[in-house]
C-alpha cells in the first residue's frame, strides 16, 4: 500500500484552496473505519482530509491502494464529473474531515479560477495515476496467462 500523503504531493491542496475549502465546507471529527464513500456510490461531493489519515483503494486492486494524510483533497473526479465514485475512501486513524457537497464545491470552482486551476489539475494527476495502474495490472495478468 502506498502512503501518498506524505511522500507526493498528487492530491495535496494549497493553503489556498485549503482555506476555501474549509469556509465553504463542514469540518467533522470522525473515528477509524467511517466510511467517506463507496466505490459505485452517488457522489456527495469532495473531502478534504484536513487531520488523519484515509485509504482509498478499489475493490479487488490492491496495486491502487493509497493512504492519504493530512491536506490531501479526495473524490474530485467523481464530484466534477457526477458520476459514481471508482474508489473507496475510509479513515485509517481519527481524522478530521472537510466535506464538501458537489454543488458547493461546483459554486467555489465558479467563483474562485484560481482554485478551479488547481482542482483540475489534481484531477489530472489522479487520472493519469489510476490509468497507469490499470495499464500495468493489464500487463502482469497478460504475462501470467
Amino acid at each position: 500500500m502506498k502512503s501518498v500523503g506524505v511522500k507526493s504531493n498528487i492530491l495535496k491542496v494549497s493553503d489556498e484552496l485549503k482555506a476555501g475549502l474549509e469556509s465553504a465546507g463542514r469540518k467533522r471529527d470522525l473515528p477509524p473505519a467511517q466510511v467517506l464513500f463507496r466505490e459505485d456510490g452517488e457522489t456527495a461531493g469532495v473531502f478534504l482530509v484536513f487531520k488523519g489519515k484515509v485509504l482509498m483503494g478499489v475493490r479487488n486492486l490492491p496495486e491502487l491502494d493509497r493512504v492519504f494524510s493530512g491536506g490531501s483533497l479526495l473524490g474530485l473526479p467523481a464530484t466534477f464529473s457526477g458520476r459514481p465514485y471508482s474508489l473507496t475512501a475510509v479513515t485509517v486513524v481519527r481524522s478530521d474531515i472537510v466535506h464538501l457537497p458537489r454543488e458547493k464545491f461546483l459554486q467555489l470552482m465558479r467563483e474562485r479560477p484560481d482554485l478551479c486551476r488547481e482542482a483540475t489539475d489534481m484531477l489530472g494527476r489522479e487520472v493519469t495515476f489510476i490509468q497507469s495502474a490499470l495499464a500495468k495490472r493489464c500487463r502482469q495478468m497478460a504475462e501470467a496467462t
